[in-house]
């Protein structure tokens, strides 16, 4: 099935672009444009995309107040929540912090190269984050706020003790092959390991791993 593809932005010139970019590939659909927050909340309930490309600085409401309606009224709704891809034009900015920690599955450039959006798409729809862990973990250190971190919830205590050890290196943004090599485990081992870490967290992906563990103090 192909992939339904949203986009928000400000700018009809960028937003002719992206949609030209969509429309030419096979296995992505375009589900529909906003030009501000608001708009942007109103066609993700409407077209139900599987991705939405979201620009920070926008009128009314700006991309991360989007992105944390869109995903909260998801979930009262019992829907899937899209993947979001923030549209950034500052690389490891505070803005793009905050996107994350809102539920963004990553960001790209606003003038990062066609195929490499084109990517970025098809990889959060797959259900991975397009910024790295290792980076993600940048981002907090360097814009992260320390007050209000919460306690871990009790989702925390379901974890074994194996799952808390590969937890707390791929919150240091690790990757696989580092993680199997400090652990002495295959590195199969160690992409079960997070998937379950991720399911009884209730995570989508390694970044907002990252993210959980910042907030609670975990990593």
């Amino acid at each position: 099935m192909s992939i339904r593809v949203a986009l928000v932005d400000d700018q009809a010139l960028f937003r002719a672009g992206v949609r030209m970019l969509v429309d030419s590939q096979p296995d992505l659909d375009f589900a529909g444009e906003a030009g501000d927050g608001a708009e942007a909340v109103a066609l993700a309930e409407r077209s139900q995309p599987d991705v939405m490309l979201m620009d920070i600085r926008m009128p009314v409401l700006d991309g991360i107040g989007a992105t944390e309606r869109i995903l909260a009224e998801a979930a009262a709704a019992g829907r899937t929540p899209p993947h979001i891809l923030v549209l950034t034009t500052f690389d490891l900015d505070e803005n793009a912090a905050r996107a994350i920690r809102a539920g963004a599955s990553g960001f790209v450039l606003k003038d990062a190269d066609p195929e490499f959006l084109l990517a970025a798409i098809r990889t959060v729809h797959a259900g991975n984050q397009v910024v790295a862990a290792s980076a993600t973990r940048e981002l907090f250190q360097r814009f992260g706020r320390s007050e209000g971190r919460a306690p871990a919830p009790v989702a925390w205590g379901e974890l074994t003790p194996r799952e808390r050890d590969v937890f707390a290196l791929a919150a240091k943004g690790l990757s696989n092959s580092e993680i199997a090599a400090a652990e002495y485990l295959s590195e199969t081992t160690v992409k079960t390991h997070i998937s379950r870490i991720l399911g009884k967290l209730g995570l989508r992906d390694r970044v907002q791993l990252v993210v959980f563990a910042y907030e609670h103090e975990l990593g």
